[in-house]
């Protein structure tokens, strides 16, 4: 057990003193560029899954047709 606390301790001491951490106004405006370019790819995904769809089911309603 006693393994396991120096290790945390350990862990905390190395992310306080030798981990250099993103300025909080760069890690902002990392967060709304991650955020926007995932809303664009999905809305892309979203549009090709549609279109596909239709492709697919006016495929379907011509050969059963």
């Amino acid at each position: 057990m006693a393994g396991i606390v120096n290790y945390i301790k350990e862990s905390f001491g190395e992310l306080k003193n030798n981990v250099t951490w993103t300025p909080w106004s760069e890690a902002q405006s990392l967060t709304i560029l991650v955020a926007v370019f995932s809303i664009i790819f999905s809305l892309a995904i979203w549009g090709i899954d549609t279109v596909f769809s239709k492709v697919i089911s006016l495929y379907f309603n011509l050969i059963t047709g």
